[in-house]
This record gives structure tokens, sequence and C-alpha cells, in this order.
């Protein structure tokens, strides 16, 4: 078995500071949004924020730990007893596993903004980028180079979403707006998941001024 370096009870420390930097800009209001950072490669298992919590005050215990397929592993192997006690993992899980498969991230970051909802909105076949400064943030050219970032359509089985997501992804853009829903974005770590967070956010809210 591979496994990172991160353990669970580090990984939910650096979630719940993230999700509390992100739940500060009011990007993750009332329970809404979660993180997941990735603790094992092979298998692929996720640390993912626990649902229905206020992300912006969570512990380090407050996760859960979720296989490819976005199931808690420890609930796998605990007592009817043991399992009843376990953090219950965001239902989005299985997307974040997904993502995280997919595209080999070390985090992922969902984030619910009214900048995202309203681009997908205007744009649902995706948001056109170029000539922005801020594009560097994610890897692209200032200048010379048009992006889009994707948009899909929602959808409460998250593995129809997943593979929304599969179709539409952008290798050059770590993020795709989920319409009517919110922005998920990614990173080979939590650090760059948080900086690919807030380029994005900044780059929609631009497009929508800018239009």
């Amino acid at each position: 078995m591979s496994r990172s370096n991160v353990g669970p009870a580090e990984a939910g420390a650096a979630l719940a500071a993230e999700a509390a930097r992100f739940a500060s800009f009011g990007w993750m209001r009332g329970t809404s949004g979660n993180l997941s950072m990735v603790v094992s490669r092979d298998p692929l298992w996720l640390a993912v924020t626990a649902s229905g919590l206020d992300k912006g005050a969570l512990t380090p215990a407050d996760i859960a730990v979720v296989d490819a397929a976005g199931r808690p592993v420890a609930a796998a192997r605990a007592t009817t007893e043991e399992a009843a006690a376990l953090a219950r993992p965001s239902a989005e899980s299985p997307l974040h596993a997904r993502v995280a498969g997919i595209t080999g991230a070390g985090a992922v970051v969902h984030i619910h903004t009214v900048a995202a909802v309203v681009a997908g909105r205007r744009w649902p076949r995706g948001v056109a980028l170029s000539d922005l400064e801020m594009l560097k943030g994610i890897g692209v050219a200032a200048a010379g180079e048009r992006v889009r970032v994707p948009v899909i359509g929602n959808s409460q089985d998250m593995v129809e979403l997943g593979d929304r997501f599969a179709a539409a992804r952008d290798p050059r853009v770590p993020a795709v707006v989920v319409a009517d829903h919110g922005l998920y974005a990614w990173g080979d770590d939590l650090l760059k998941a948080r900086h690919h967070t807030e380029v994005v956010q900044w780059l929609l809210e631009a497009a929508i001024a800018l239009a």
C-alpha cells in the first residue's frame, strides 16, 4: 500500500484551517462547501470534510476518510457502534475522489460562490478567458492564449456528475463550474488548490464585471 506522508489527523488540521479561510471570504456560507486531501495514492484514499458542519468552525477530527468511490473507509471496517460515531463525509465525496483520480490532484476544493453560479448561468458552454494577467496563476499565458473554464450541468448523482466532469475538463484549467451550484478547483497539494481556487474565483468575477 502506497501512502502519502500526511496522516488523517494532520490532513484534518490542514483542511480545517483552509475551510476557515474560505468561510471567512463568504465562500462557504452555512454548512456549504467541502474540501479534500489525498492521504493515500495506492489505494486512493482522501480525507474529506464532514457533512453538515459550519466550515468556519471545523476541528481536525471533523473529517472522514473515503476510498476512490467516495465510500467511508473506516466505516467499512468498524462495528455498528463505531460506525455510528464516525463523521459522515460530504455527499459529494465521490466527485472529489473522481477529480483526484482523473487529474492526479493532491487536494480538491469546492466552494459555493455567487460568481460561479452567475458565470455558469451566463456561459453554460464554458467561461472563455484571455488577456488577463491573473491567468498566470493557473499556468496560462497572460496574453495570446485563450482558455475556457468548463461548465457542467448539476446532478445529485455523483457518478453522473463525475462522468460530466471527465468529458468536459480541460487539462490546462484546474477548475470546473457546476451550474447553479458552485466551483471545484484542485492542485498538487492543498496550497496549490487554494491558489487555484482563489485565482479562478477572481477570473470569474472579472469575466462577469467585464461582460
